[in-house]
């Protein structure tokens, strides 16, 4: 799935008030984690992950990772926080048109 800038916006904007979901632990990214990521986009589709490694490259390497493991979208990293959408089959979020 192809976002446009403006729908990206908009997710971001709906993002904003959502608190993380999911915080990577000392272990890093484990599959328990990678299902329970898989999981929290399947019912709630716009996610925040918290990611506390000070480390660019570290940090770097585990976004692509979760991005190749559950097709999500990342839609934006600020700080150690990274947000994330994936659409599910109800279509919960309503992204508006182009």
């Amino acid at each position: 799935m192809k976002l446009s800038n403006k729908q990206k916006q908009y997710l971001k904007g709906l993002a904003h008030s959502l608190k993380p979901v999911v915080q990577l632990g000392n272990n890093g990214l484990t599959e328990g984690v990678v299902a329970e990521i898989d999981n929290a986009l399947s019912h709630h589709e716009l996610i925040k992950i918290k990611v506390p490694t000070d480390d660019r490259e570290e940090k770097q390497l585990m976004m692509e990772a979760i991005i190749r493991e559950t097709n999500a979208i990342k839609l934006q990293v600020i700080g150690h926080t990274m947000v994330m959408f994936r659409q599910s089959e109800e279509k919960k979020i309503a992204i508006p048109k182009v």
